[in-house]
């Protein structure tokens, strides 16, 4: 039962940003860009094993890697915009941001920076 609250609850989320984003992009960019998706994994990872550690842990790593995925929200407008149509354009954008991650861990391991 406590599984299917979870994903009830994480589906209901996203059904909300893609519905609110039919009314108002300004509503279902707020909503999408407030970190639910992080404050829902840190609550069910704390209710699953009461380790804060692991919480801070994963805070940590959500920080380091919510810079790497930035740049998408700038590239698949900038793409649709010079009329690359919408799967090409998510496909790069999703390229470049996966490239991103890659580089971004490089990164942070040379600087002895856990994720």
């Amino acid at each position: 039962m406590y599984y299917l609250v979870k994903i009830l609850i994480s589906a209901g989320l996203i059904v909300l940003v893609s519905e609110a984003s039919k009314r108002s992009a300004l509503m279902a960019g707020l909503l999408a860009s407030l970190p639910l998706v992080s404050f829902l994994g840190m609550i069910w990872l704390f209710v699953d094993t009461g380790d804060t550690q692991k919480v801070a842990d994963l805070s940590r790593s959500i920080f380091w890697l919510v810079l790497p995925s930035l740049p998408f929200f700038l590239l698949l407008p900038y793409l649709l915009g010079r009329n690359w149509g919408f799967y090409p354009s998510l496909a790069v954008s999703t390229v470049v941001m996966i490239a991103l991650y890659y580089a971004m861990t490089l990164l942070l391991k040379r600087y002895g920076v856990e994720v």
